[in-house]
């Protein structure tokens, strides 16, 4: 159905207010400004009926953008996880050192 199968279904819904739904609203706001300017309209206070439409159509497109994008990382995700347990050989675990192991020992210059 649509653009997101519907194995996306089990994700969990973006945020309403994400960068691709504010950005692409703000896209569809300016078409809809520069479209008053160039008919010699003031674009502020001339077409509100489209700037809100715009801004709207915008925001509806990132959200799903949005969706989209969630669903083809998590397919990704999953693809590697699924290989590296497929594959422990190739992907061996590595000892976990302290904190203490890591850094170097501490002579301050005077």
């Amino acid at each position: 159905m649509g653009l997101v199968p519907d194995e996306a279904k089990a994700l969990p819904p973006p945020d309403i207010v994400n960068r691709n739904s504010v950005w692409l609203g703000f896209v569809g706001w300016s078409t809809a400004m520069l479209h008053n300017a160039f008919c010699h309209r003031p674009p502020l206070k001339s077409g509100v009926h489209r700037q809100v439409l715009f801004s709207t159509i915008g925001w509806f497109l990132g959200y799903h953008i949005s969706k989209y994008e969630n669903y083809i990382y998590s397919k990704l995700d999953r693809d590697m996880y699924q290989y590296i347990s497929l594959h422990p050989d190739a992907f061996p675990r590595s000892e976990k050192k302290t904190l203490a192991e890591v850094m170097e020992p501490f002579h301050p210059v005077r």
